[in-house]
């Protein structure tokens, strides 16, 4: 049993190595949180040494911008449908490349250099294709559906930003099933193989029950970076044509940096926030429920 000396002194030596860490999140995430929800219940124009206080008045006019709540509609139809493509696309060449191809060391390589590339830079590199490769190839080969930039159409924006964001997280995801796969029992194949059943049919008896904790690591990770979508955003499109792509992060920036007004910014990114852990804590729950079924 320990003694009170021995107890401070232990402290003592936790401190010194996790005091640090503890200190720096504390300073770059607690107390900014904090002190967001305050800025929340202010009229602060991000600029002003003075705040007065306004009470809950930000979140009522969060309930009242029909532009933020548009562009969380959209947010969602994007998120739902980024994280169904980029999660089978992912899959399919996770499981392409472990079936012992030629070369799939490279295709690996290949496959995953677009997440290396930031989302600022990868926005200018597609919107060049968008608006010079693809219209260029569209008219000489006319292909009535490349013979106009995509991204000056409202309907193709849209997207125009799914693919390139299934194009940058696809190669991610793939190194996550990868390693799933390589964890799923070679004796468990081999013995269904033995039983006669065929590929199709271990992989739907078999690899995807074993890979549930792969799809719940991967769901959660494009959740988190559909909703949190801005440098794509800003880079590929803007938000537009006619704000028909603005997601829910650049609305709440350009409320609190471009209108001035970051009491209520802070108001709309608390809620997003509030949003955004509700849909993913369900995420979670579910999907382990899944996993313990599987």
């Amino acid at each position: 049993m320990l003694t009170e000396k021995g107890m401070w002194a232990r402290l003592r030596t936790r401190l010194v190595f996790t005091g640090p860490t503890l200190l720096a999140f504390a300073t770059v995430m607690i107390v900014p949180f904090l002190y967001g929800i305050y800025l929340t219940f202010t009229n602060w124009d991000g600029i002003a040494v003075e705040q007065s206080f306004v009470g809950w008045a930000n979140y009522v006019g969060v309930s009242k911008d029909k532009v933020f709540w548009t562009s969380f509609a959209m947010t969602l139809e994007y998120v739902f449908i980024t994280v169904l493509l980029t999660n089978a696309v992912a899959f399919l060449l996770a499981y392409a490349v472990t079936r012992g191809m030629r070369g799939q060391g490279w295709f690996r390589a290949g496959f995953f250099l677009p997440n290396l590339v930031g989302g600022i830079v990868l926005g200018f590199i597609w919107q060049f294709i968008f608006n010079q490769v693809l219209v260029f190839a569209g008219q000489k080969l006319n292909i009535a559906l490349f013979g106009a930039s995509w991204l000056a159409d409202p309907d193709k924006a849209f997207w125009a930003l799914v693919i390139v964001t299934v194009w940058q997280y696809a190669g991610y995801m793939m190194v996550i099933y990868i390693a799933g796969l390589m964890n799923v029992p070679k004796d468990v194949m081999e013995a269904a193989s033995i039983d006669g059943a065929g590929s199709r049919r271990m992989l739907m008896r078999i690899v995807l029950p074993l890979m549930v904790p792969s799809f719940i690591v991967c769901v959660f990770l494009s959740l988190q970076r559909g909703f949190m979508v801005y440098d794509l955003n800003v880079s590929l499109t803007s938000g537009g044509p006619f704000k028909s792509t603005e997601m829910v992060s650049m609305h709440v920036y350009e409320q609190a940096f471009l209108a001035r007004d970051y009491g209520l910014g802070q108001a709309e990114a608390f809620v997003l926030f509030i949003l955004v852990a509700t849909v993913t804590l369900l995420q979670v729950y579910f999907s382990k429920k899944l996993e313990v079924e599987a």
